[in-house]
């Protein structure tokens, strides 16, 4: 499951209990040990971010190392705070808390977006507008051009490393074998 990653977008409703359903190829990306447990959290840019069980343990295990510095303290307080575990029912209906759901500003239709190790959840026309502004270049320092260019950059960094750091990578063993060659 480790290569799996989220990808695609549907346009759903919140109905009046605050559940949408959930694409059967997204819920099937958030099963984990047979299990379909899942965060529902606030992401970044006014979106939701659904996150799987194992992938908000590793969030909570780094946070947690900066739990006492105090510039994230009002951050962690917010991010925690509005934490849900949840699942899906039968139907594959997600429910949204309705704080998350006001912080987030939906109000009817939304945008499920899958993004590598998680899914966002945007307003409808949140998500339309942004689009709009990256595509037509009027986000100024962040125009899809930029942000292409700079993200398939990272393509092109290579993890070359040198032979002593290869070297000190080694184990014991393995360095007097090389040694001996």
């Amino acid at each position: 499951m480790s290569k799996f990653f989220f990808s695609g977008s549907v346009n759903t409703k919140v109905d009046e209990k605050n559940r949408f359903v959930l694409p059967q190829s997204m819920r099937f990306g958030l099963i984990e040990e047979g299990k379909l447990e899942f965060t529902v959290a606030l992401g970044l840019g006014g979106s939701l971010a659904i996150y799987r069980r194992s992938d908000i343990e590793k969030i909570v295990e780094t946070f947690r190392k900066k739990q006492h510095v105090p510039k994230y303290q009002k951050f962690f307080t917010l991010f925690f705070s509005t934490l849900h575990h949840t699942t899906c029912d039968k139907l594959g209906r997600v429910v949204i808390p309705p704080i998350l759901k006001k912080a987030a500003g939906i109000q009817g239709e939304i945008v499920v977006a899958g993004v590598l190790n998680k899914i966002e959840i945007w307003p409808k026309a949140k998500y339309e507008e942004q689009l709009t502004l990256f595509l037509d270049g009027k986000e100024s320092d962040s125009s899809l051009a930029k942000m292409a260019e700079e993200a398939f950059a990272l393509l092109d960094e290579e993890d070359e490393k040198t032979p002593a750091e290869l070297l000190t990578e080694m184990s014991k063993q393995q360095q007097v074998q090389h040694e001996g060659i």
